[in-house]
């Protein structure tokens, strides 16, 4: 099984490191970081680079395909280039997936046409211009889709993915081996639950935009 990890300039490393740790464990897996162009990838923080070794065009059919968000996604909505590998991957794929607004990419195309899904709770707005219908949880399975909300979340995915493939034992064998057990010193880990000026700040501030 080859898995198709996608990098972009800026974007959020947990978002696909996350993943990545649950999914390289399947058995008899290839796990590929892919780029349109091979070569490091710089996240959005600007202090950490992953390395694509291998180019969109050298990995045209992956079984799964991973897209991860940041704040890089609000470019990449019009990278034609990989808009097109997305749509060539997606034809062939047994699953498609993607961490936080990495659904916008999905989205933009043209993937989500009618389906639910999930994204950060600050881009769950933006779904609908693609036709998906939003929901606010943390991992929306939607046939072969599989999109989950921000950043952690893709943990979540990851380890929603492993059971489908690999079993539900498989999956908890992944979950215990990785000590995912979380408990946070916080319960602000959603809009609905953290302050709400923290909310309203960020909701202000946010950059985020597709105009």
């Amino acid at each position: 099984m080859q898995i198709a990890m996608v990098l972009y300039d800026r974007f959020t490393a947990l978002d696909i490191v996350g993943p990545y740790e649950a999914l390289s464990r399947l058995p008899d897996v290839q796990v590929d970081f892919v780029a349109q162009a091979a070569g490091p990838v710089r996240a959005d923080t600007g202090f950490l680079a992953l390395t694509a070794d291998k180019a969109l065009a050298d990995v045209p059919h992956p079984d799964v395909v991973v897209v991860p968000g940041g704040p890089g996604t609000f470019t990449e909505v019009e990278n034609e280039a990989l808009l097109e590998w997305l749509r060539t991957a997606d034809a062939t794929s047994t699953w498609t997936t993607s961490v936080c607004s990495g659904s916008l990419l999905l989205g933009a195309a043209g993937l989500l046409e009618g389906r639910r899904a999930t994204s950060h709770w600050l881009t769950l707005d933006f779904l609908p211009q693609y036709g998906a219908e939003p929901t606010g949880e943390r991992v929306v399975p939607d046939g072969k889709y599989i999109t989950a909300a921000g950043v952690s979340s893709g943990i979540d995915m990851g380890l929603t993915l492993v059971g489908k493939i690999a079993g539900d034992e498989h999956a908890q064998a992944v979950q215990l081996l990785t000590e995912y057990d979380p408990q946070p010193p916080y319960d602000a880990g959603s809009p609905q639950k953290a302050p709400a000026h923290l909310v309203e700040e960020f909701r202000t501030n946010s950059r985020f935009s597709l105009t």
